[in-house]
């Protein structure tokens, strides 16, 4: 199966800021390197996204600038939508909202917030994307922003985000695992992510074809020997699989930069996913599949 696309777009998750000379040296450096998006997470114990995002706009006069995503349950929709504005108006119109449920059970209790039924924390990320959205599309609302419409992201992997995410997002964020009842992450295998792609993409229907799909690439290592590099990850987490099969996880990509740039190409024509997320410390390996797969687009 081969699905209309689009060209591709690459985020970095910045993971730490540190003082304010290397944070802005960094950004410039993520564009530099050819990425189109800054992104921020939003967890405890890491900096907080809107801060480092609007000095991230500023030190960058290129690259949009976004959350990766934020936690619902941090916060609320007028809060959202003054901080998404505030930033869209300091990045003169290049934010973008990623948000989604949370997930970690140690810090809701950090933060003295309840750690809710998975429904009932879906119900609230729904009401709360719903109020914002509306709070921000209100021309009495101040502090507007500057585009029209702030590209919203939604990321998950159950039903009803994913329903939630083709349904109203902009870009639909796949996670390539599954959560535990107390929030502990382990990866899809590639069977249970092309389900997950098909149950997405059957959701959006007609919209399909107009939305941005994005995956995480939770391990990325450009190298000649994947199968030895497998095996250290094997060994570190203590997993119970064989290489072929670590190499095979949808949020996995390890290999030469050529091979990478290819794989890519094929996930893109057959699921439609053309918005690649690396974290920071890979930053500057992953720079090189960044430049082939430009080069295969004509976009550099």
């Amino acid at each position: 199966m081969s699905l209309a696309s689009r060209a591709f777009r690459f985020g970095v998750n910045m993971l730490a800021v540190g003082d304010i000379t290397s944070w802005r040296d960094r950004v410039r450096r993520a564009g530099e390197l050819g990425y189109d998006v800054l992104l921020v997470p939003d967890h405890l114990g890491i900096p907080s996204p809107w801060p480092a995002l609007a000095v991230a706009a500023q030190a960058s006069g290129r690259l949009r600038v976004g959350t990766f995503v934020l936690n619902a349950a941090f916060t609320n929709p007028a809060l959202l939508a003054r901080d998404a504005a505030t930033v869209d108006q300091l990045s003169d119109g290049r934010v973008e909202i990623g948000i989604g449920t949370g997930y970690a059970r140690e810090e809701f209790e950090s933060a003295g917030i309840d750690y809710l039924a998975p429904g009932r924390r879906v119900d609230h990320l729904a009401a709360t994307v719903q109020k914002a959205r509306s709070l921000l599309s209100d021309p009495e609302f101040t502090p507007r922003p500057v585009q029209a419409r702030i590209p919203l992201l939604l990321g998950g992997n159950g039903d009803r985000v994913l329903r939630l995410a083709a349904e109203h997002a902009d870009v639909v964020g796949y996670t390539a695992a599954r959560t535990s009842r107390d929030g502990a992450l382990s990866p899809l295998a590639a069977a249970e992510f092309a389900e997950r792609v098909a149950f997405a993409r059957d959701a959006a229907g007609e919209r399909a074809d107009a939305i941005e799909w994005n995956l995480l690439m939770q391990i990325v290592a450009v190298t000649d020997d994947p199968v030895a590099v497998a095996e250290e990850h094997i060994a570190r987490w203590e997993l119970t699989m064989s290489p072929q099969e670590f190499l095979d996880l949808p949020s996995v990509l390890i290999g030469p930069a050529p091979d990478l740039a290819g794989r890519l190409v094929e996930l893109r024509a057959t699921t439609g996913i053309s918005y690649i997320t690396v974290l920071e410390p890979v930053c500057e390996q992953f720079a090189p599949v960044i430049a082939r797969l430009r080069e295969i687009d004509g976009t550099r």
